[in-house]
């Protein structure tokens, strides 16, 4: 047991992941037993959500030197988004275009189904984000609303200096406070994560893989050129880090990405990583990676491309420049709409089917492999929004360089002393 204890957490869930796998094959079906394990790990990850967000939010915004230095991290992180998600969109559709998923396929699904049209708009997502009622909001969990509401508490905090001294203190020691608890928690996350895998890999079926195999391969491909390419080139050319080390040093939070498939979920993580391994300071992960959780889905962008050619292919849609364009934008706007929580892409495939005048018989499939592909969206959404919190933090010159290249065992992730 002391040889456990003394290992880095990393290496603690690396091990759990692959004892679960095995687990999984073994046990098949039995390994559900193992779920309410992981479901008790998840509840805690989901408690800390909402007012870690809250508090960290407004503590980042506080903590700025002045409104222009806010501006100055808010619109890197923001143009950072957009242009990621577009990029991410694009990998997608050209990578489903190369490899062509359900063109020319037959009786996998019916081409006689009507749907009647959903028509989205723009304008209501927008409306949408804005809270009417910030209780309501934490209650339904709706994190878009909470943290604009966070934002706009920030700014007036800000604004008013000294005289709300008292309030800024209190952001700031719940921000503390969250981040103490998330450690806590975390000293249980390779048992949760052994229970989720396990579950994960002796229950899921293989049916509908095989017949979707194609679609699963292009989404894959195209999450492994934005994870493989695109965010080293960031990290490199723009943050000027070395693209390996950083992945080493956020190897941890990408692992609980990957076994949670939740974005919000990780966020504790994230913010665990970017303060111990990365030396980034509060001001900026407390801003950007509970933004980026909620509004940076560039996995979930991928999967929205690809699924709208391997949609058009399925019912013999010719793809043209213009549904191209539309494909990329859908992309962009509803992954950005998204929650980062279970489920929120097959919600999201619905309404892009929809909104393309498309039969909803495809989202059965989608939801029923969704669990293996989601692994890769999760893992490239937190990579996307570490990427830009360090590239951010790097191009501001807030990266603490000491913290930035000591060795991990002296990191804040080592699990014991």
């Amino acid at each position: 047991m002391k040889w456990w204890f003394k290992r880095q957490l990393y290496v603690q869930i690396a091990i759990c992941v692959a004892i679960g796998v095995g687990l999984g094959l073994i046990l098949g079906p039995n390994a559900e037993v193992l779920k309410p394990i992981g479901d008790i790990f998840i509840r805690l990850l989901q408690f800390l959500v909402v007012p870690l967000t809250f508090f960290c939010l407004i503590a980042g915004v506080t903590k700025m030197e002045d409104i222009r230095s806010l501006r100055a991290v808010g619109s890197k992180i923001g143009i950072y988004f957009i242009v990621t998600g577009i990029l991410a969109t694009a990998v997608g559709v050209v990578v489903a275009l190369f490899i062509n998923p359900g063109k020319g396929t037959t009786g996998l699904l019916s081409g006689n189904e009507t749907v009647e049209p959903v028509q989205f708009s723009f304008m209501d997502q927008i409306l949408g984000w804005v809270p009417t009622n910030i209780v309501g909001s934490m209650a339904e969990t709706n994190m878009l609303q909470i943290i604009i509401a966070a934002i706009i508490i920030g700014l007036g905090l800000l604004a008013l200096g000294d005289r709300v001294s008292g309030l800024r203190k209190l952001a700031n020691e719940g921000s503390d406070l969250m981040i103490k608890i998330t450690e806590f928690i975390m000293y249980i996350s390779p048992y949760g994560i052994l229970a989720l895998v396990a579950n994960m890999v002796g229950t899921l079926g293989t049916d509908l893989l095989a017949e979707v195999g194609l679609f699963i391969l292009a989404d894959y491909i195209a999450l492994i050129i934005v994870l493989g390419v695109v965010y080293p080139l960031i990290i490199k050319l723009v943050a000027r880090k070395n693209p390996v080390g950083f992945f080493k040093k956020i190897s941890p939070a990408l692992l609980v990405a990957a076994s949670t498939t939740s974005s919000n979920a990780t966020l504790p993580v994230s913010m665990n990583v970017a303060n111990k391994n990365l030396g980034i300071p509060e001001k900026v992960y407390g801003f950007t990676l509970p933004l980026g959780a909620t509004v940076n889905m560039d996995g979930m962008a991928v999967a929205l491309g690809v699924i709208s050619v391997f949609a058009a292919n399925l019912y013999d849609i010719p793809i043209t420049i213009t549904m191209i364009v539309q494909f990329v934008f859908l992309g962009l706007v509803l992954s950005i709409g998204a929650a980062g929580v279970k489920g929120a892409g097959v919600i999201m495939s619905t309404i892009l089917l929809s909104t393309l005048g498309l039969p909803l018989t495809l989202v059965p499939i989608l939801a029923a492999i969704w669990p293996i592909i989601d692994i890769g969206h999760t893992t490239v959404n937190i990579a996307g929004d570490l990427t830009g919190t360090t590239m951010v933090a790097s191009r501001l010159d807030m990266v603490d360089e000491k913290v930035y290249n000591r060795s991990k065992e002296a990191s804040g992730l080592v699990t014991s002393e």
